[in-house]
């Protein structure tokens, strides 16, 4: 099991800031799982509109979070980065489930788990925790696609 702080993250995300939703990686097992760690600061632009007076994260973004996770286990399993040419596109959820809302201050763990690889496609089952508790939960599909640039 290997992990990484937020310079092995960089190489393996195309995100910068606003958008960049893993802060470290504390664990990875090639093809089969990832745990990440996502801190929620009240300084994440999102909650000047969402909401003002009861600051949560959206839960769009958690699952965003999840599916950056999902990225950097996938590049990481073929041994390939952004970089090399290509990135993988969120391309599917199923079975999204949000059970408790995620504020300023706390620390998203971010599990996800390979289902099934078929070609470029992965599908993952992917967990969002808060101290233990499920926050929120579904299977996401990603798909590499090459880059013309």
């Amino acid at each position: 099991m290997e992990s990484f702080d937020i310079h092995g993250v960089l190489q393996y995300l195309p995100h910068r800031y606003p958008f960049l939703l893993v802060d470290r990686v504390i664990s990875c097992e090639l093809g089969k799982s990832l745990v990440g760690l996502k801190n929620v600061t009240f300084n994440e632009p999102f909650f000047q509109g969402h909401f003002p007076q009861h600051p949560i994260m959206p839960g769009v973004l958690i699952l965003e979070a999840l599916a950056q996770a999902a990225g950097i286990l996938a590049f990481r399993t073929t041994n390939t980065k952004p970089s090399d040419g290509s990135l993988y596109y969120f391309v599917g959820i199923d079975k999204a489930r949000f059970k408790q809302p995620v504020m300023p201050g706390d620390q998203l763990r971010l599990e996800v788990e390979v289902a099934r690889i078929i070609h470029t496609v992965w599908k993952f089952n992917v967990t969002a925790k808060v101290e233990g508790d499920v926050v929120a939960s579904a299977e996401l599909m990603c798909a590499e696609r090459k880059l013309s640039i």
